[in-house]
């Protein structure tokens, strides 16, 4: 690992100044977290191409005071700061009451020494997790021209959203944050910018090297929640290979708006599946103003996949995509 400097500022504003003056400087940055990701990215020369693919700059977002706070908005509303740890958002009363799905989604990445470290914002902006890209394959991903996955191994690939790059989202917390409709507060040298979740996320076709709008010189601060409804509720399921350590073959973030036994509104987000969050508003829409019964989850689940497109080898994520719907959109509507 090459020599780099470390910078530590006290303010969010400060940090992106020292951004910004590196990179006008011609040096490549990196803004560090809890860096349980980037700390291997930087040994395997990953970060910042071309290059070394190593950090000139490193500058590091602990020492700014406020950006691991949770708090209440004016409008009952939650915002969780970028350097909140997943365990903090797991284990907050709020947070696991009235956004349940966001809890479940924190509480199931990896391991609890690394939910006592990785950030929410690390966790919604890490890389993807990719074989070809993570083993230095000159990818769309890597600055190169080509997605290796396409006629390689492409077992863990997108089914849904994928070209040129068929890489999938690894954040849990992406899919449930875009259930529950949440906002994106970016800080740069030119000040704030708030997007929503489907502006916040970018498809292989709209940029195949990234994943989000972020440019070099921007953080991502906090994320804010409106308050839900009497009647929302809101669950996350995730299929993995193994028990711990791994990302979603596929997942769900389920909200339904509840009248009773009658679904008023839903939200079905898929993680695991596709290179951003993936709505499926078709299959949202057979739950409006219905009782869910078994028959009627079943339907969701087949709708939900309706779109799907896989590759040689993950044609597997199919029926596992739709069984997590369905019994996610079940359990919900009939919990009590």
């Amino acid at each position: 690992m090459k020599a780099f400097t470390n910078q530590n500022p006290r303010t969010l504003d400060e940090a992106v100044s020292l951004a910004r003056e590196a990179l006008q400087a011609g040096q490549s940055v990196s803004f560090a977290g809890g860096g349980t990701d980037l700390l291997q990215l930087m040994k395997d020369r990953l970060v910042n191409r071309p290059g070394s693919g190593q950090p000139d700059v490193l500058v590091n977002l602990k020492t700014v005071d406020g950006l691991d706070e949770i708090s209440s908005t004016a409008q009952g509303g939650m915002t969780i700061g970028g350097l909140t740890t997943l365990d903090t958002l797991t284990e907050h009363p709020v947070i696991r009451d009235q956004f349940t799905s966001l809890a479940e989604a924190a509480e199931s990445v990896a391991t609890p020494q690394i939910r006592n470290t990785g950030t929410v914002a690390g966790n919604v902006v890490q890389r993807p997790w990719c074989w070809y890209y993570r083993n230095d394959f000159p990818c769309y991903k890597a600055g190169g021209n080509q997605c290796f996955s396409v006629v390689g191994e492409n077992q863990l690939h997108a089914i849904f959203g994928g070209g040129p790059s068929y890489i999938v989202h690894p954040s849990d917390l992406a899919p449930a944050l875009v259930a529950h409709d949440a906002t994106f507060r970016i800080v740069g040298p030119e000040g704030e910018r708030i997007l929503s979740g489907s502006d916040f996320f970018v498809l292989p076709s709209q940029d195949a090297e990234h994943e989000n709008v972020l440019q070099d010189d921007e953080v991502l601060a906090s994320i804010t929640l409106a308050a839900p409804g009497d009647g929302v509720r809101s669950a996350y399921h995730k299929v993995m290979d193994r028990e711990a350590w791994t990302h979603a073959l596929a997942s769900a973030a389920v909200l339904l708006d509840m009248n009773g036994d009658v679904c008023r509104e839903a939200r079905i987000v898929l993680g695991g599946v596709a290179p951003i969050p993936w709505r499926v508003p078709e299959a949202e829409g057979l739950l409006a103003g219905q009782r869910v019964t078994p028959e009627l989850a079943r339907e969701v689940g087949v709708a939900a996949v309706a779109g799907a497109r896989p590759l040689s080898k993950n044609r597997y994520k199919v029926p596992l995509t739709r069984g997590v719907v369905e019994r996610t959109v079940l359990a919900l509507a009939t919990s009590a």
